[in-house]
């Protein structure tokens, strides 16, 4: 049986470190996808590559899977599954959500990979 829809946005992404008294870099608005992270210790941003941040630090080359569909707060698993199945073909992941789903961010060398990997694994990926 065919588990739920991934898609492999068309994005390259960069995640970027700040000290936790900055701003929000307001040119990140400028990336079709984006997400902030705020803390006590950092802010963490993940931006689209081609968007330039005066960061602290910065890793590029990462692609983002994402969970098609609204997931319920009471669905249990689902992330796991997928990055186990990443894990045991030794694919890192950054995990990301939003209110309704999660995204899956690889790095972009490994995209295929992890692409081939949810298929055997009867994931359908787009």
């Amino acid at each position: 049986m065919t588990k739920q829809r991934i898609t492999i946005l068309d994005n390259e992404f960069t995640i970027h470190r700040f000290e936790a008294t900055e701003p929000i870099p307001t040119n990140i608005f400028g990336s079709k996808y984006y997400w902030i992270g705020k803390t006590d210790e950092e802010l963490s941003v993940v931006c689209d590559s081609n968007i330039t941040l005066n960061s602290s630090k910065s890793d590029g080359n990462w692609s983002i899977l994402k969970l098609v569909g609204q997931l319920d707060f009471s669905l249990v698993g689902i992330l796991a599954n997928i990055t186990r199945a990443l894990s045991e073909a030794g694919i890192s992941i950054v995990a990301l959500s939003t209110f309704d789903t999660d995204y899956i961010m690889v790095r972009t060398a490994k995209v295929e990979q992890a692409k081939e990997v949810l298929i055997e694994a009867e994931y359908q990926v787009d």
